[in-house]
């Protein structure tokens, strides 16, 4: 396992991250404290989570991840451990969540830091990120920017002191976004160097062969800011697993149980894209997960890169992909299969 430090802090951490987003729904605590121990064996020291997991999120099973991240944490993993966790912004309908009042200022983001440590059973947390912009962005698989959509915000400013806070107060060591456009990240990055006020070191958004708009704009920004990607879905809520080629649902698979899930990928392009990078990996010798991670790895721009299974046997597999190198001819392919279907998840 290889290790980075992430972006202008000292988090020195893994180049796979394990999310947890299945813990309390698809996975049950003794599944998932299995999962937490094997990825610490095979060297990944960063785990990501969010005050809103598991998801599918729902109102019964609200907070139970960082519950059952945090009895592992107390057995006495802590300091083995980054942990980054996600205060939930508004717009999304969450009504259970602080009682609807998700507003990213000093209140909300209070209480809601408070809730999280007390589930995750810790002092502290070393990533502390806004799940998604309190204000308006198109996001979740929508790309076009409707000015009509615009809602009240909170400004970037007072976001940005009500954080700096939490960070002063110790309980918070660094700040993340999630996702977040090249407007956002800047704006955040300026108004931290006018004020003086922390800088956030990371923006956690979707990456994977389906869907590479990261490219398009905030790549630049990590390259001359130095805030870098925490890519999540790098397998695409499984299409890049392979499972689902040829219409097909498997029992027990995310989106057999939960087919609104995954809309963003419900796309017309989409199987025939996935379809042309398993006859790569195929031919390449590798499976498609392997191929898919693989990919996200060779990225410069990408810091960590966030995995996520429903057992030990998926996480070895998608582990194991971070020690893989793909050579030219099969970069190269990517590009072409790109140029034919470019991001048909999008």
């Amino acid at each position: 396992m290889r290790f980075a430090v992430l972006g202008s802090s000292d988090l020195k951490v893994s180049e796979i991250c394990l999310g947890t987003m299945t813990f309390g729904e698809q996975n049950s605590e003794q599944e998932a404290h299995q999962q937490l121990d094997h990825a610490v064996e095979r060297g990944i020291n960063f785990v990501d989570t969010a005050e809103m997991y598991p998801v599918p999120p729902g109102e019964a099973t609200q907070g139970a991840t960082e519950t059952i991240v945090g009895n592992w944490l107390a057995r006495g993993d802590r300091d083995r451990v980054v942990v980054a966790t996600k205060v939930t912004g508004p717009g999304r309908g969450f009504q259970w969540v602080r009682r609807g009042e998700l507003a990213i200022n000093l209140r909300c983001v209070t209480e809601a830091l408070e809730g999280s440590l007390r589930r995750l059973r810790t002092d502290y947390v070393d990533l502390y990120q806004i799940h998604w912009p309190d204000r308006y962005v198109p996001s979740f698989g929508k790309v076009h920017y409707e000015p009509e959509l615009e809602r009240p915000t909170v400004p970037i400013e007072e976001q940005l002191e009500a954080l700096g806070s939490l960070v002063k107060s110790g309980k918070v060591r660094y700040l993340g976004l999630s996702n977040e456009t090249p407007w956002g990240v800047s704006e955040f990055l300026r108004v931290a160097r006018d004020r003086g006020l922390p800088a956030v070191i990371s923006v956690q958004n979707a990456y994977n062969l389906l869907n590479r708009t990261f490219e398009a704009g905030l790549s630049e920004v990590t390259r001359r800011e130095n805030v870098p990607l925490l890519a999540y879905s790098p397998l695409a809520f499984g299409h890049l697993s392979g499972k689902y080629l040829g219409n097909a649902m498997p029992p027990a698979a995310r989106l057999t149980r939960f087919p609104a899930f995954g809309q963003r990928y419900q796309k017309p392009h989409v199987p025939a894209a996935v379809a042309a990078y398993a006859e790569l990996a195929k031919q390449a010798g590798m499976s498609l997960a392997t191929l898919a991670i693989a990919f996200v790895r060779s990225r410069w721009f990408a810091g960590s890169t966030i995995i996520g299974a429903t057992s030990v046997g998926q996480l070895d597999e998608n582990i194991d992909a971070a020690g893989v190198a793909l050579d030219e001819r099969t970069l190269s392919r990517i590009e072409e299969i790109h140029l034919q279907y470019p991001n048909p998840a999008v």
